[in-house]
Order: structure tokens, then sequence, then C-alpha cells
């Protein structure tokens, strides 16, 4: 057995932090300052699945001119947007099981850079990033 047959559950971070379709991006933003992490994961009221949104969804959403002394009413109105205008919706999921390398053909053919994963119901249990499968192939 390789390294790249070894399943996702051995790999995966299973400590989620979720926001919902109808968070405001100051809630994201709040997050993403606080946390090393680049990636949220969307679900609905039911804990199911919705979507992904990444750190640079975020920049690319909010104005640069926030926290500037240059911010106006228009740039501060920018966090009042909700997570579903700026999510991945759809995004490519794995399973527990499923391998290392099943992982990273996903990344190379959707060029995404994580993968949530995915229990009965399409409840996330997980997530895993480029830099987990990295990780995970050291000695």
């Amino acid at each position: 057995m390789t390294n790249m047959d070894k399943s996702l559950k051995n790999v995966m971070t299973t400590r989620l932090v979720t926001v919902e379709l109808d968070d405001t991006l100051a809630v994201v933003k709040q997050i993403f300052d606080s946390v090393k992490f680049r990636h949220l994961l969307v679900v609905d009221s039911h804990k199911k699945l919705c979507g992904v949104i990444s750190d640079r969804d975020l920049l690319r959403a909010l104005s640069p001119h926030i926290g500037t002394l240059a911010e106006n009413a228009r740039d501060t109105a920018t966090l009042h947007k909700r997570v579903h205008q700026i999510m991945t919706r759809h995004p490519v999921t794995l399973t527990p099981e499923a391998t290392l390398a099943e992982a990273v053909q996903l990344f190379l053919e959707h060029r995404v850079s994580c993968v949530p994963v995915v229990g009965p119901d399409f409840k996330a249990v997980g997530i895993v990033s480029w830099r987990d499968v990295l990780r995970s192939l050291l000695p």
C-alpha cells in the first residue's frame, strides 16, 4: 500500500467550521481573520453541504477600501452581502473512504484547493486540502 492509497478518513480535517447560506460576509471575514485556514464549508439548516467559500472568494467580493481611511458607506455595504451570493455551488466532493490519489485527481481536474468530504445525506464530515495531502506524504 502506497501513501496515495491512504483513505481520506486518515488525512482529512474533521474539526469543521461552517457557515450558513444567509450569513453575512462580515461573519466570514471575522472567521478568516481569526483562524489560519482558507476554506469554509457552507451548509443548510440540516447541515447538508451546499457550497464552499474561500478566503479568495471573500477578497474578490469585498471592497479593497474596507478598514482604510478611504472606506465609505458603499465599501462597508459589501460586508452585508450573503454567503450564498459568492460561494462556489455544487463543489466536487469525496467520501471518507476515497483515497489520496482520488483527491489529487480532483485537485488537478477541477483546479480546486480543497475537497469537502461528505457522508450519508451529503452531510459534511471533513475537508481535505492539498496541504493535508502533502503533509500526509511526509515520513
